[in-house]
C-alpha cells in the first residue's frame, strides 16, 4: 500500500511539472519590414510582385517568458532574409530563403541558443538556413497607445528601422488594403509606414536602405514555450 501511494505521489509530481511546464509562455513585441508595400492599392502591388518583395527583417523583443526550459525576459533575436521570390505572392515559391540572425549582445550562450530555436520556430522556413550568426546590442522600442505604429529597432551597425502610423497623405491609389500578411504568426499586428529600413551585414549577397513605403507591421505575439523533452 505504502509503495502505490509512493508511485501516485510521484506521478502527480511528475504531471504536475510538466503542465507547469507547458503552460509556461512567451510574450513581447514585433517588428517587420519588406522591400515591398504591404498596405497598398491592386496597382502598386501588380506593378512589384515578381520584382521586390523578397527580403524582409523580423525582430522579437521579448518581454517575459522562457523556451526550452531558458528565460529570456527583455532580450531580442532579428532574423534578415533574402527569399527566392516576392514574399506572400501565392503563385511563386519564395524558398530557398538565405538568413542572418542578429542574437542581443546581453544574451549568454545558453540563451542565444534559445533565442535562436524560437526565432526559428515563429519564422518557420524562412530561418531554415541561417548562412552567418551575429552578436549586436539590439533596442528596440514600440510606441503606446496612438502612437502604436512609431517604432524602432536598432541592432548594432548592422540593421535599422524606424517607422510610423499610415496616414492619409500616404495613399496613392485610393483603393489601398492590407496586401500581405505579417511573416509569422503574432496575437496583434498593423501596417505602418516605414520611414527608414537598413541592413549593412554580410553573408546574404546584397545590403539595403529603403525609405517612405507602408512596407512594415508592428504586432504582439504570444506562444507557449517549448519543452525540451528529456
Amino acid at each position: 500500500m505504502t509503495r502505490l501511494k509512493t508511485l501516485a505521489w510521484i506521478c502527480c509530481l511528475t504531471l504536475a511539472t510538466v503542465t507547469a511546464g507547458l503552460a509556461a509562455g512567451i510574450s513581447g513585441d514585433y517588428l517587420e519590414t519588406r522591400n515591398a508595400d504591404v498596405y497598398t492599392g491592386y496597382c502598386v502591388a501588380n506593378s512589384e510582385v515578381g520584382l521586390v518583395g523578397d527580403q524582409a527583417i523580423m525582430a522579437w523583443h521579448i518581454k517575459e517568458g522562457s523556451w526550452n526550459g531558458v528565460q529570456l525576459d527583455g532580450l531580442s533575436v532579428v532574423g534578415v532574409t533574402k527569399a527566392s521570390a516576392t514574399l506572400g505572392d501565392p503563385f511563386a515559391n519564395p524558398y530557398p530563403a538565405r538568413s542572418v540572425l542578429i542574437v542581443d549582445t546581453r544574451a549568454n550562450a545558453e540563451q542565444r541558443l534559445a533565442l535562436r530555436e524560437f526565432a526559428q520556430s515563429m519564422a518557420q522556413d524562412l530561418l531554415k538556413d541561417i548562412v552567418k550568426v551575429e552578436v549586436a546590442p539590439i533596442q528596440m522600442e514600440i510606441g503606446k497607445g496612438e502612437n502604436h505604429g512609431s517604432a524602432k529597432l536598432e541592432a548594432g551597425t548592422l540593421a535599422r528601422i524606424q517607422t510610423r502610423c499610415i496616414g492619409g497623405k500616404d495613399h496613392l491609389c485610393g483603393n489601398e488594403a492590407l496586401y500581405y500578411q505579417p511573416l509569422t504568426s503574432l496575437a496583434h499586428a498593423m501596417p505602418v509606414f516605414t520611414l527608414n529600413d537598413e541592413f549593412k551585414g554580410g553573408g546574404l549577397g546584397v545590403n539595403w536602405r529603403i525609405n517612405n513605403k507602408s512596407s512594415a507591421f508592428v504586432g504582439t505575439f504570444s506562444q507557449e514555450g517549448a519543452i525540451a523533452m528529456k
